[in-house]
């Protein structure tokens, strides 16, 4: 059975991803791209779904850490008899997939259990295992159609129904090295490097790591987490293709043995602007770059086949099934592969866009052309769009909607269109944009506002409210300390604050189609102390943000959703979204304490 959620940390390559349990067992990695099919994914079903362990026979106390501002995982195991580390990663650029570990004698004399079984294709096909010989060092190799994983290392496991376990002693200064790669099942063991090339591949990685934090600007509140969480969506970024994927799994539950279950490997236009857009703000223009290129790639073409989502080479096609032999992540089901949401209208996906390029350029990126076309007739094809009804960010699967969040970023789409003409001179029809502007921003102040309640609404054929309605102030649609903009936030405090945290909206209400609950979305909480800031409510806004802060697990990581009620993590993991909306509000928060004419 796989363990709570967030007792999971998380390495990766910036091609793809692992998650590493306290225990000592690789559950979840996907090879030889973040959005391929899983050769460990015990995280969905049980051992027999595949998982790559090391740990102590006896029992054991365990504490973990990143080595450093780096994507090295160290997880410490103390027994009655020693002590041992185990340091996992995968090192960057060396031209194929390699998952490192470590292990280490401390202190004493540790027993160890190491167990690698292979499952190919979402832990469903047992591959073809032998023992092979590599650079003259003996090895394992697993094959299953288009794929091989080679395990080598001073102490192979031998074959014990149909998975490797072995049993070895580790004492102080003992150092083995055990290295799983990933090859195209036709390709030949000779074209694997030298583990010793590995290892020096490794520490390449970890110095490029910390070289790349250090060029972090961000002064912060809690500065030590938001650069974790710049460092997590660096490792969901690929490094070649430039897309970033929203989390490295799928099918986490929203809802623990519901059918609330998402496969998010993908690239949502959305969550990668967002992304770039907090990146930026820290300091790291030169990664929009990457993601724009990357962008003019996935969306080239006509306007109308505009996708909300891709995948993170660029492909449309994103088909959504399920694995039927997988039992889900605490018995929730189905397990998704792929995402119907692909097909969804979504207007503030633009939005989002729009106002993350315009980041790039106000803060010194290279003014491209071929970029600007694009952008162009993307608001040429919402001008003749935007009254349309959609599913909304919440990607809901019920009826579309006239989201009022969906409104407010499609005016932010116009407006920092408008605002790149005005300030640096680009070639557009601004008097037409300024006069859908004002019609956007009219239908949110008289349809998407309840003068009733003195609060915006979710949509205009409702009195509910959403978390999203926090969005308002953020991006410069009213001020902060509007009459209508606090009432809003009183109403969402009031109506979806479970345990002191915030809801995306009422389940109850229908809208989205589904059944079953949900737990608060972090992001929203993140959202609610950016408005707090931008209100004023100081106070208000360091205390929510302490407790959230406290919420990430040992290593700095949350998923996408929290449950109070029994202290435990929900959903994907690590989510994009909750990292960018904590370095968001961080943000924000320093900036209502900045002194005036200070950024």
């Amino acid at each position: 059975m796989a363990l709570p959620i967030e007792e999971y940390a998380l390495i990766g390559d910036r091609r793809t991803a692992a998650l590493v349990g306290t225990n000592g067992s690789i559950d979840w990695m996907c090879l030889p791209s973040f959005d391929a099919p899983a050769c460990f994914a015990a995280l969905l079903g049980t051992e027999d779904h595949g998982h790559w362990q090391l740990v102590p026979t006896d029992e054991y106390q365990v504490r973990r850490r990143y080595l450093g501002d780096s994507s090295a995982l160290e997880t410490t195991f103390t027994t009655a008899t020693g002590e041992v580390t185990l340091t996992d990663l995968m090192p960057e650029g060396d031209g194929q997939a390699d998952l490192v570990r470590i292990v280490r004698g401390v202190v004493g004399t540790v027993t160890i259990d190491h167990h690698w079984a292979v499952r190919a294709d979402y832990g469903e096909i047992v591959p073809w295992v032998r023992r092979r010989t590599v650079h003259r060092e003996p090895a394992i190799t697993a094959i299953a159609g288009p794929d091989m994983l080679v395990l080598r290392g001073p102490r192979l496991p031998r074959a014990v129904d149909h998975q490797h376990s072995d049993t070895f002693e580790v004492t102080e200064g003992d150092e083995l090295v055990f290295v799983t790669t990933w090859l195209p099942s036709y390709a030949s063991l000779q074209e694997l490097a030298d583990v010793s090339d590995v290892l020096r591949a490794a520490k390449r990685t970890i110095a490029r790591d910390q070289e790349w934090a250090a060029r972090c600007t961000a002064q912060v509140p809690h500065r030590d987490v938001v650069l974790r969480s710049l460092m997590t969506l660096r490792l969901m970024t690929d490094s070649r293709s430039g897309g970033i994927v929203a989390a490295p799994t799928t099918s986490l539950p929203e809802d623990f043995g519901g059918e609330r279950n998402w496969d998010y490997r993908y690239c949502w236009l959305r969550d990668a602007s967002l992304t770039v857009a907090s990146l930026i703000r820290a300091g790291y223009v030169d990664e929009a770059t990457l993601w724009r290129e990357w962008l003019l790639r996935a969306v080239a073409g006509d306007p109308q086949d505009l996708q909300i989502m891709y995948g993170v080479d660029g492909r449309r096609r994103l088909p959504e099934t399920t694995l039927d032999h997988l039992p889900g992540y605490a018995d929730s089901r189905p397990v998704r592969i792929g995402n119907a949401a692909v097909d969804q209208l979504q207007h503030d996906v633009l939005g989002e866009l729009m106002d993350a390029l315009a980041d790039d350029r106000d803060r010194g990126g290279r003014i491209d052309q071929n970029a600007w076309a694009l952008q162009r007739a993307l608001i040429g094809d919402l001008a003749e769009h935007w009254h349309e009804p959609d599913n909304g960010l919440w990607e809901i699967r019920g009826e579309p909607r006239q989201f009022t969040h969906s409104r407010v970023m499609m005016w932010v789409a116009f407006d920092r269109a408008i605002t790149a003409v005005e300030k640096h001179g680009l070639d557009a029809p601004v008097e037409d944009w300024r006069a859908i502007r004002e019609e956007i921003r009219d239908a949110v102040l008289t349809k998407g506002y309840d003068a009733a309640r003195n609060t915006f609404v979710q949509h205009d054929a409702t009195s509910e409210v959403d978390a999203s309605l926090l969005i308002l102030p953020l991006v410069g649609f009213l001020p902060g300390d509007d009459p209508r903009i606090l009432g809003t936030i009183e109403a969402i405090e009031q109506d979806l604050m479970r345990d002191g945290l915030v809801l995306r909206y009422r389940t109850t209400s229908g809208v989205d189609g589904l059944g079953g609950d949900e737990h608060p979305f972090l992001a929203c909480s993140f959202w609610l102390v950016s408005a707090y800031a931008r209100a004023g409510r100081l106070d208000d806004a360091h205390a929510l943000l302490d407790r959230l802060v406290g919420l990430t697990n040992d290593v700095g990581l949350l998923s996408e959703e929290y449950d109070p009620g029994n202290d435990r993590m929900v959903g994907n993991f690590p989510q994009a979204f909750s990292h960018l909306a904590l370095i968001q509000a961080a943000f924000a928060l320093a900036d209502a304490e900045a002194p005036a004419g200070t950024e």
